[in-house]
């Protein structure tokens, strides 16, 4: 077995039925498998839970099995990992990075709060550990509204990572919050030229759009929201027809709650195709995820120290969150 590549490299008999042989993995070790939207829908399909980073983190923190595999990005692991100190958290592939945490590296980030002294530090889900640990309450962008209103008015705040979150949060709210210049390459690729024409094709579609995306993009939308608020919407809505900028691993649970409604992916910069993956989230595969579970690796450990000061800003986002119904 080797775990250098990220994830556990090891031969894997090409007659098993692997969504047979992961169920089976599961029940006996007693683990349960956690699945960001964002992953293929065979993925998702396999998972005790999905959800978006809020719903994860509030899920994680309440598991009472002893092994937890998150398949979604490495900050979800850590996350969970923080939440779940004496659980075994497993992530089918390491390597499954964040091109929004990659964005803040701990050791910048620090500077930049030094440079803004008296600030209270909110930053986004999507960071490492390291940055966690430097702030004063995590978001999501489920919840980044309520707990940024939930400080006074007049409070100097640090947002980071995601300036467009950002920037959105400051227009909703009449904030004027320091932010991070930090992207998600994902939500930065969308399209604008070529989301209008889709509005032009398909003219009575609804745009769903998610916050991380570029303020162009973001005023053309009927709907700015989370991944689960866009579900949501898409679900609660009499529209037959959605135009979906988020990554496109949603789609796959909106087509399963919805099968009488069409939903097409708005297009990326690039022009390559006509949907806009996330090259990390889909770095985990069913063969990564039975290997995974096969040899309990790779394993997620957070240093000690980081973790005790993450969890911090990590349980007031969720006990915000509780308070506001979130």
């Amino acid at each position: 077995m080797n775990v250098d590549k990220g994830y556990v490299d090891a031969p894997i008999d090409s007659t098993l039925n692997l969504k047979e042989e992961i169920i089976k993995l599961k029940k006996e070790k007693n683990a349960v498998i956690l699945a960001h939207y964002y992953q293929k829908g065979e993925i998702q399909d396999l998972a005790d839970y999905i959800g978006d980073s809020l719903a994860l983190a509030q899920i994680a923190a309440r598991i009472e099995a002893p092994v937890i595999v998150l398949c979604g990005v490495h900050f979800m692991g850590e996350t969970a990992k923080i939440l779940c100190p004496d659980k075994k958290v497993l992530v089918p592939d390491t390597k499954a990075g964040c091109s929004l945490a990659d964005s803040c590296p701990a050791n910048e980030f620090e500077k930049f709060i030094v440079e803004h002294p008296g600030h209270t530090v909110i930053s986004y889900v999507n960071t490492s550990a390291g940055v966690k640990a430097l702030t004063d309450v995590l978001v999501t962008s489920s919840n980044a509204r309520q707990i940024v209103e939930s400080f006074p008015e007049d409070e100097k705040i640090i947002f980071g990572p995601d300036r467009n979150l950002g920037n959105y949060i400051n227009s909703i709210t009449g904030r004027n919050m320091t932010l991070w210049n930090g992207a998600c390459h994902v939500h930065e690729q969308f399209s604008l030229a070529k989301t209008v024409e889709l509005k032009k094709q398909y003219p009575n579609a609804k745009l769903l759009v998610h916050p991380e995306c570029k303020n162009s993009i973001v005023v053309l939308a009927d709907k700015v929201g989370s991944t689960a608020a866009l579900l949501s919407y898409a679900i609660e809505s009499d529209a037959q027809e959605f135009i979906v900028a988020t990554e496109s691993g949603i789609l796959h649970e909106m087509k399963k709650k919805c099968s009488n409604k069409t939903f097409i992916p708005a297009p990326p910069e690039d022009g390559t195709c006509a949907c806009n993956d996330c090259n990390f989230m889909k770095l985990n595969t069913l063969e990564k995820l039975y290997n995974c579970l096969k040899y309990e690796q790779p394993v997620i450990e957070v240093d000690s120290e980081v973790a005790e000061k993450a969890r911090i800003p990590i349980q007031r986002m969720l006990d915000i969150s509780e308070k506001l119904g979130l």
